[in-house]
């Protein structure tokens, strides 16, 4: 049921109002002035206010900016009403956030369907608050590790500008949620955040997709569709696994990042968009380009600003609070009560190598609580074998001698610059090296300088 409160200090027209409000199915209550009405709003989520401007002692415009400053989860649409209406005060009710405007002696269907209009918009509203809420709470990187603090950072650098963003990460580490985060801290946090997996789409239709198209483009299809671009103007599109493109839609896409314009398939006039567009891989792009399989322009268009996302086994310290948060997460999802985890169970997920990364974890806590549904304390011997296996990693892992030097030169120099507390200089010198040439060795092992 929706609530409503008439506040209006005619005790009749209080009273005539409840009447046909309650015959239409709203729940009513009713208050002779404002700081009576004061007390009810403070005590109760009503949809809508029925506000008189003339009231004794304050009058109906100091209600309604005071009204303006309760919480979102309190805070109704307000309709102004008066017999005494002027253009005015009608504007300055508007600028001070009421949803509308009625004249007495009040029209009954007008008056039934600004009220009805007034509830959808405040339900609308509400859930994009909770959205907003859900949005945030999702985008928060859970971890205290080097690697995540210095990924924090550059975040928070790079997120109020407009550069874009190339992300490179394992599958499983968090891309999405990185180019969440940088959304959400951006100038267009209150615009839409657009995804496309572009390995997930068939390549046949993987243009229309990012494009849209128009009447008689696909044969069977609807008429016209808002491709991705079209529908991220004013927010965030995010292109995941953007290697996985072909060369002709890279060439479609290159030519809207430049222009930001694009024509959709089957159209005949350019779309202007205004998108910022972060992408994500788990390839070497730059050795895809050496294949022929990536385009060497977008890969420069694109790489603006990197980010390099570490795997888990790099992190391992976040591995007891990723799992704790997903304790929390899936016991809510499934009703169950706080469980708790004991630490040598925690030492056995240190302990694996995570080759699926966070996804991996998140995977394994889920089964844990499926498979375990009275447990309230999650031991060693409820994990699943594969936890259990130590934390070195298997030669089958490396194609070649190169890249098993190269993945434990990486692991070497991040665990340098964690003793150094994230000094580079101080790093630099436990490894015996110049500090340009730890540079450049970082920068050739994808490891982002972290001072």
């Amino acid at each position: 049921m929706n609530h409503i409160l008439v506040v209006d200090d005619e005790a009749e027209i209080r009273s005539s109002l409840e009447e046909i409000l309650c015959e239409e199915g709203y729940g009513v209550a009713g208050a002779a002035d404002a700081d009576e009405a004061m007390v009810l709003l403070r005590d109760t989520p009503y949809d809508v206010v029925l506000l008189d401007i003339w009231l004794p002692g304050r009058d109906g415009l100091d209600l309604l900016a005071e009204i303006r400053d309760l919480t979102p989860e309190m805070r109704p649409e307000v309709v102004i009403i008066s017999g005494h209406g002027t253009i005015e005060a009608a504007v300055k009710a508007t600028k001070l956030g009421a949803y509308d405007f009625l004249e007495k002696p009040l029209s009954l269907e007008r008056t039934l369907i600004v009220l009805k209009n007034a509830v959808e918009a405040r339900r609308l509203r509400t859930q994009n608050e909770e959205f907003k809420r859900q949005f945030s709470a999702a985008a928060v990187l859970t971890g205290e590790s080097v690697p995540l603090k210095a990924l924090r950072q550059q975040i928070k650098l790079m997120a109020p500008t407009n550069g874009r963003v190339l992300i490179y990460g394992e599958s499983g580490t968090g891309k999405e949620l990185i180019a969440r985060s940088i959304h959400a801290e951006s100038l267009r946090r209150d615009g839409v955040f657009v995804e496309l997996n572009c390995a997930a789409i068939p390549e046949a239709h993987i243009e229309a997709e990012l494009f849209g198209y128009r009447h008689g483009a696909q044969p069977g299809g609807p008429p016209e569709q808002r491709g991705t671009l079209e529908r991220a103007d004013g927010g965030t599109l995010y292109l995941d696994e953007v290697g996985d493109m072909s060369l002709k839609t890279q060439a479609k896409v290159l030519s809207a990042l430049d222009d930001q314009m694009f024509t959709p398939v089957g159209g005949t006039q350019p779309l202007r968009v205004d998108v910022r567009v972060i992408a994500s891989t788990n390839k070497d792009l730059e050795e895809e380009i050496a294949k022929g399989n990536f385009r060497e322009d977008l890969f420069y268009r694109l790489n603006v600003v990197p980010f390099f996302v570490p795997p888990l086994r790099e992190r391992k310290q976040d591995i007891p609070l990723l799992a704790r948060e997903f304790l929390l997460e899936f016991g809510r999802q499934y009703g169950r009560p706080r469980v708790e985890i004991a630490e040598e169970a925690l030492d056995a997920l240190a302990q694996y190598h995570w080759p699926g990364n966070v996804r991996e974890l998140k995977n394994v806590i889920e089964r844990v609580l499926i498979l375990n549904p009275r447990v309230l304390r999650i031991e060693r011997k409820h994990l699943p074998p594969l936890t259990h296996k130590a934390g070195s990693r298997s030669t089958e892992e490396f194609s070649s001698l190169q890249q098993a030097r190269d993945a434990y030169e990486r692991e070497y120099i991040l665990k340098k610059i964690e003793e150094a507390h994230n000094n580079i200089s101080h790093a630099a010198e436990l490894l015996g090296l110049e500090r340009s040439h730890l540079y450049r060795k970082m920068k050739a092992l994808g490891i982002a300088a972290r001072e």
